[in-house]
């Protein structure tokens, strides 16, 4: 029997051997068909199995793009304007060039299911972008999920939006924080949806500021229309300012209808909280309460490698890795944002039902938080995606004393 190393990409797996589970038990793990003979049965001992991870907010259109820019740290108005600068010269090919590469990045992460949100530009071909990412989701269909995202801004006429939902667009998104009446933009968006029935992911609350709380209106409308589409907010960071009384009613409310919430802490705590000299607030959304208040929460990477973030691996795991440090979440409600809680948000069933693993050295569960391990072989639908190994020698074995 193999080893899950020995196994090549577009192999398929039967069964996984003496695998462990995160409960601790060791387990024949049935993936498919044993009947297809030796070469499918994989002796996994010493092998821990993952749910697969999920990315559920990434930005292809814009990865792989800070080199182009200037270095200066941003705000995420002057990323805003960097990014825009770039606009004229970005084009379908180099779009899907990009996104390519980043997709090969986050299946050898460990990957197999992503959202990303696509940028609608104000000038020349407005669906440029989101063409060729909708190109590349169907070209990789049968071994990554990618859902689209066209991401409205509140400059966008109604006609290019209702294009961007012929092209095949996957869910409708939005920035209704950056329009000059939040609420009208988020009915507008909202009106949209309930036209179409497509799902809503939004950019919410992404500012370190008072001046008005969009997730609350957001669920207000929500509930208003008795809206039955899964729709999702995304960034929430200014709730982290609210007090408790008010933030406890807010997120009642959200739970109430059913809106799920993707925290990015990584792109957060890279662009908000430049203007604070002192007494910097936290640029993160309040996980515990979220968890506690019964919402669902998923937490992701957004960009990687773009003026809006000019580092970043996508890495899940470097994301629940933060969770940890700057959210004050437990291992496990770490790992479940980056698995579980993907699926979730996504609309996808369970990893381990449908055989989207990852494999990694049996170690324990902080070990695995923290990445990112020496070791990982990515199954999706039992199928190998992407296998990577890390090859590392030091110089420090220690002499015996005499």
């Amino acid at each position: 029997m193999p080893d899950p190393f020995a196994l090549r990409p577009g192999e398929t797996v039967a069964v996984l051997r003496n695998v462990r589970r995160l409960d601790g038990e060791t387990v024949d793990l049935r993936l498919g068909d044993e009947r297809l003979g030796d070469e499918r049965i994989v002796d996994a001992t010493g092998w821990l199995a993952l749910p697969a991870l999920g990315e559920p907010h990434a930005h292809l259109d814009k990865a792989l793009t800070v080199d182009r820019a200037s270095t200066r740290p941003n705000s995420l108005v002057q990323a805003v304007e960097q990014w825009h600068g770039m606009l004229p010269d970005i084009t379908g090919p180099d779009v899907r060039d990009r996104a390519e590469r980043a997709l090969a990045q986050y299946a050898a992460a460990g990957v197999t299911a992503i959202r990303t949100h696509v940028d609608v530009p104000p000038d020349g071909d407005a669906l440029r972008c989101l063409r060729a990412v909708l190109e590349l989701r169907d070209a990789v269909a049968d071994r990554m999920t990618v859902q689209v995202v066209p991401l409205i801004s509140p400059a966008t006429p109604l006609p290019v939006i209702e294009a961007a939902v012929r092209e095949g667009a996957d869910l409708l998104g939005g920035v209704p924080h950056l329009a000059d009446d939040p609420a009208a933009e988020t009915t507008r968006l909202l009106d949209v949806a309930e036209r179409t029935g497509l799902p809503l992911d939004l950019h919410t609350d992404e500012a370190l500021n008072l001046h008005g709380l969009d997730l609350a209106d957001l669920a207000a409308q929500v509930l208003a229309r008795g809206l039955q589409q899964r729709v999702t907010a995304s960034h929430c960071v200014r709730l982290s300012l609210l007090p408790p009384e008010r933030l406890a009613a807010t997120l009642a409310k959200v739970a109430e209808a059913r809106i799920s919430v993707v925290v990015l802490p990584q792109t957060n705590l890279f662009l908000q909280g430049r203007d604070h000299r002192h007494s910097v607030p936290r640029a993160i959304a309040p996980v515990r309460m979220m968890l506690d208040a019964g919402i669902t929460v998923a937490a992701g990477g957004d960009n990687l490698r773009d003026p809006f973030n000019a580092v970043g691996r996508g890495d899940p795991l470097e994301t629940a890795s933060l969770l940890v440090a700057a959210a004050h979440t437990d291992p496990r409600e770490a790992l479940d944002a980056v698995t579980t809680g993907v699926r979730e948000v996504l609309g996808l069933p369970p990893a381990e039902d449908v055989a989207d693993l990852l494999l990694v050295p049996d170690q324990s569960l902080t070990a695995v938080v923290a990445g990112p391990g020496d070791a990982r072989v990515v199954l999706r639908a039992g199928t190998v995606l992407a296998r990577t190994r890390v090859d590392r020698v030091t110089g420090l074995t220690l002499q015996e004393v005499p």
